[in-house]
């Protein structure tokens, strides 16, 4: 269970949490992991991971690393890269255009 500590909001408004002994960055980050965790025990996912980093590069050139909430890690070995937006920033957008240009065989998914 997500779990919370008194801390003052962030600039765009979210509270981060504590679940299972990890900080997200908000309730709704948290939440998802929960969920996740849950779809384990029920068999539908093998695994996840939290914030991977992807180097965005162009023409051999990083761009930028973008760190990506989750990676989900299905039975029959698929991924789905997820990302937890309650804002989307101006930066976080050409970050995804670039993910989605540059990747796109990955499945990506935006939770909002």
């Amino acid at each position: 269970m997500a779990t919370e500590r008194i801390r003052p909001r962030t600039k765009y408004g979210n509270i981060p949490r504590t679940y299972n002994g990890h900080e997200y960055h908000s309730r709704k980050e948290a939440a998802a992991a929960q969920n996740f965790d849950l779809l384990i025990k029920a068999g539908k996912l093998a695994s996840w991971r939290r914030q991977v980093p992807v180097k965005l590069e162009v023409n051999g050139n990083l761009v930028t690393t973008y760190i990506v909430d989750f990676v989900l890690v299905f039975p029959d070995g698929r991924e789905e890269w997820v990302e937890v937006k309650g804002f989307e920033t101006p930066e976080w957008k050409i970050k995804e255009k670039l993910f989605r240009a540059l990747f796109p065989d990955r499945r990506y998914t935006v939770i909002r």
